[in-house]
Formats: structure tokens, sequence, C-alpha cells
């Protein structure tokens, strides 16, 4: 007996393997998201500054806020391709929410890195003599190549919708003007 996926892709009905994809896809945009909040939570109670330290002095030191106020854009990314794999399960990829949405993640992966930049700037210059701050830059070198990639292909998939939208208008002129 063949499975139910089987068959819808043998008789070319593959919008339940679409839909469970994208459903998928949401799933896992949220699991980063709990478990990118649950880093930024436990991980100021793990450092060694904060071993001596009641919880309002760990969670109001300035770098800790910082690294709070700067991962404002990284959830809004996170949330924006949440909808955008909504738009793609509603058959919706070739809009112009999808390019809008699109844009917004490349913004907010510009804006990342321009933080995390600035976040290594400030440790480069500003840190104890006495610590070693090569293993924390590095981290924000491998970051921000991260988010600029990140950027760069957003830049080539909004192209890409953009030009796929434009095609279709002009087919949908064509038919229209076919009549």
């Amino acid at each position: 007996m063949e499975t139910k996926i089987f068959s819808d892709v043998r008789s070319g009905n593959n919008k339940s393997i679409k839909k469970s994809s994208t459903v998928f896809l949401q799933g896992v945009i949220v699991l980063i998201g709990f478990v990118a909040l649950a880093i930024m939570i436990r991980f100021p109670l793990t450092e060694g500054r904060a071993t001596n330290l009641d919880l309002f002095s760990i969670y109001s030191d300035p770098f800790i806020l910082y690294g709070y106020a700067a991962s404002i854009p990284f959830f809004i990314a996170l949330y924006k391709a949440f909808k955008l794999l909504g738009y793609i399960g509603q058959n919706k990829a070739f809009s112009l929410n999808s390019v809008k949405t699109l844009k917004s993640i490349k913004y907010c992966a510009i804006v990342l890195s321009i933080l995390i930049v600035m976040t290594g700037l400030y440790i480069r210059i500003f840190h104890n003599k006495d610590d070693d701050p090569a293993g924390f830059l590095a981290m924000c070198i491998v970051t921000t190549f991260v988010s600029l990639v990140v950027a760069t292909a957003m830049a080539v998939f909004e192209k890409i919708l953009q030009n796929g939208m434009d095609i279709k208008s002009e087919n949908e002129q064509l038919y229209e003007q076919s009549k």
C-alpha cells in the first residue's frame, strides 16, 4: 500500500508536500528563535564575572543590554522569514509582499552586521589589558560574515522574485491581449 505522499507525487499533486515542508521550515524558525532566546537568558548567568553578582546586576550590565538591543534585528528577521514561508505556503511567492519581506530581511541582516562590527570594535579598543579578546573578535568576524552572506542572498532572491513578478505580469498582459 503506497502512502499519500508518494501517490501525490506520482499524480503531480505536490501541494501537501509543499505545505508540509513550509510548515516544517516554519517550525525550524520558531525553534531557532526559542534556542536563541534561551541562550540570551541563560548565558549572562554563566559568564565568569557573574559568579558573585545578583540577578539585577547581571542583567543591568550595559554590554548585556546592548546584546539584547542588538538582537532585535535578528528576531525581526526570523519573524519575516516565518511570514515569507507563509506566503510560499499560500502560493504567493511571486507577490509584492514577498519582495518586501525579503527586503526587510536584507536590511535586518545589514543592521545586525553593523551592530556586531560596532561590538567588536568596542571590545578591541576598550578591553581589559589582562584579557585576550581574540576569541570574541573571531566570533564577531564569523557572525558578521554570516550576516552579510544572508543579506547578499536576500538581495539575490529579491531580484529573482522581482524578475519573476515582472515576467508574470507580462504574461498576464499578453494573455489578456490575446482574448
